[in-house]
């Protein structure tokens, strides 16, 4: 049997996805807490979210969205990483008030925006070890095009990851 790179590439690209989920569900957390949420998006999915990236891209002036949004297209797939916003309890004054009891609802607590970071860090880490071209595009302006009820149960804060295959010449 001869298996052309070529013709199994998504295969492969899927199977690697699958390796970095698991790398951003079992990185450190604040407290324990596991309130990451992974997914990965593909197929019509992919063109479903680069769609909404280009109308928020257009309707917020945000050029970079906009290249994003044709850029996913180009990949296999996208991950999507999050967090449950949960306050920690630590009253730590990082978010900018005294304590998790003053903190308002829109602004988000230090350690989650911390642990999502590490999330995707790991995710990357492991991207890199397989070889894959993994690039993270951060920024506020992501999360409402993460929000598409099919692919998370719930909003959560995301950055998302293009995953392609390297082309090997």
């Amino acid at each position: 049997m001869i298996i052309n790179e070529r013709n199994d590439r998504k295969n492969r690209v899927l199977a690697a996805a699958g390796q970095m989920m698991t790398a951003a569900r079992t990185a450190p957390k604040a407290k324990g807490s596991d309130i990451i949420e992974v997914a990965i998006v593909e197929g019509e999915d992919l063109e479903i979210l680069s769609t909404e990236m280009k109308r928020l891209g257009q309707i917020k002036n945000r050029p970079g969205l906009l290249r994003d949004a044709e850029n996913i297209l180009r990949g296999q797939c996208v991950m999507l990483i999050g967090v449950r916003p949960m306050p920690m309890g630590l009253n730590c004054g990082h978010c900018g008030f005294q304590s998790c009891q003053e903190k308002t609802a829109d602004v988000p607590c230090a350690f989650n925006s911390i642990d999502v970071g590490i999330a995707v860090g790991s995710a990357c880490a492991t991207a890199a070890d397989l070889r894959l071209d993994a690039c993270n595009v951060f920024g506020r302006h992501c999360g409402p095009t993460a929000w598409h009820p099919a692919w998370l149960s719930y909003r959560a804060r995301y950055s998302h990851i293009s995953i392609k295959q390297i082309p090997i010449l």
